[in-house]
């Protein structure tokens, strides 16, 4: 019951020798979910040893060149990997327009198919959802059109109590319904609420991606009570006015994002690459909110599944 992300790529705008731009891979149950697909993704994938062609979702937040110069040879090189089954992206309406000129010169062998879903919400939305998981896009301020992703893993079906079992000596069709959201009518009319019953076996997991934005009061509330949170930290709170005017976060405001979204863990990158010591964005960080890690190329933060028993 895997539930991770793994980081790609941490920088911003510029890549240096050792950081790559945005991309960050999710594993929910063994599916593979990319996010931005910044230049050297494919590359950082195969590094990381995820297989291209079991991704069949990409999530692009904004169209500026350091989150989707990735993607055109990643489309090539699945192609070449032999890929068949529909490639999904979701994404701002222009991307559709940048991706129709690409495949017009470089995409007429493809053996796939690539499905387009236009992302244009105002607040939060559900854009995505499976039998397990479930994505929301919301709004993000920066100086274009730009979404961050929730990604929420959906309640798994209730147990129910054994003592409630032996109890109410319930059939096999009984516990079936009461599995399926039931209450139990006993034969003298009284009824035994579902939630008396039964109980979660763990505990849904979840995940949030705030790309490029300056800080905003209404993504705590997008994101409440996140398990891991990744929200940008461009620059340090010496720059906090550059940061407003490019519309990027300091460590510090993105700190104060996950402290007021109650998140469990906060995850901060996309760095400017004039900063040459990366322990400054964590110091800063840490003065809002203490559980905060820096986003590394190659690191995978994994949200461990906390079980209920009966």
């Amino acid at each position: 019951m895997e539930f991770s992300v793994t980081i790609l790529g941490t920088s911003s705008a510029l890549p240096t020798l050792d950081r790559y731009p945005t991309a960050h891979a999710l594993n929910v149950h063994e599916r593979f979910f990319l996010i931005d697909c910044g230049e050297g993704t494919q590359t950082q994938l195969r590094r990381n040893h995820f297989k291209l062609v079991r991704i069949n979702h990409i999530f692009i937040s904004h169209l500026h060149g350091d989150h989707i110069f990735g993607i055109y040879g990643l489309l090539s090189t699945m192609n070449l990997l032999g890929r068949k089954a529909d490639l999904h992206i979701y994404g701002h309406r222009l991307l559709k327009s940048i991706l129709d000129d690409h495949l017009k010169y470089f995409g007429q062998e493809f053996q796939y198919k690539i499905e387009f879903h236009e992302v244009a919400v105002k607040s939060k939305e559900i854009i995505y959802e499976d039998d397990s998981l479930q994505v929301e896009a919301f709004p993000l301020k920066h100086r274009v059109s730009c979404f961050g992703y929730l990604f929420r893993e959906k309640a798994p079906h209730r147990n129910i109590h054994k003592w409630m079992i032996e109890k109410y000596k319930l059939s096999l069709a009984e516990v079936v319904r009461i599995r399926n959201g039931a209450d139990l009518m006993l034969d003298n009319g009284e009824v035994i609420p579902n939630e008396s019953l039964t109980y979660l076996p763990y505990e849904p997991r979840s995940y949030a991606f705030c790309s490029d934005t300056a800080y905003s009061n209404r993504v705590h509330e997008y994101v409440k009570d996140v398990d891991l949170l990744y929200h940008e930290a461009t620059f340090t709170e010496e720059l906090k006015k550059m940061a407003a005017q490019t519309g990027h976060s300091t460590a510090k405001q993105a700190a104060k994002i996950a402290r007021l979204a109650n998140a469990k863990k906060l995850v901060v990158g996309h760095f400017s690459s004039r900063y040459k010591d990366y322990s400054v964005f964590l110091r800063e960080a840490k003065e809002e909110f203490e559980n905060v890690e820096l986003a590394k190329e190659g690191s995978t933060f994994a949200i461990e599944l906390k079980r209920f028993k009966d």
